[in-house]
């Protein structure tokens, strides 16, 4: 029982290191975007999305290339693979959330 999830749990959380990155840059962006921009930025966010973008992108496509194939030989149903992929690869983010000073 714990081999079926436990490949697919440890992949994501290590896919999930290099996403605190992405995952910080679109809350960010997202967060500055709710409030408006600072009076002194005046760049604007093109500049934002120049950099989000690719950062993001690459990101997606890191972690698709890795549960793509372990999605087709998991033992573990479609939905429940990917509701733990995806929450695996949160993990890392969250407990940078929680024990951060």
């Amino acid at each position: 029982m714990i081999r079926r999830w436990s490949v697919p749990l440890g992949a994501n959380m290590l896919v999930g290191i290099p996403g605190v990155i992405p995952y910080w840059l679109l809350w960010y962006l997202a967060s500055s975007w709710a409030t408006g921009p600072a009076p002194e930025e005046n760049d604007g966010m093109a500049l934002w999305l120049v950099i989000v973008v690719p950062i993001v992108g690459l990101y997606a496509l890191l972690w698709a290339s890795v549960n793509r194939p372990l999605a087709r030989r998991s033992a573990l149903t479609p939905h429940a693979y990917w509701s733990l992929s995806i929450l695996a690869t949160f993990l890392p983010t969250a407990a940078l959330i929680i024990y951060s000073p």
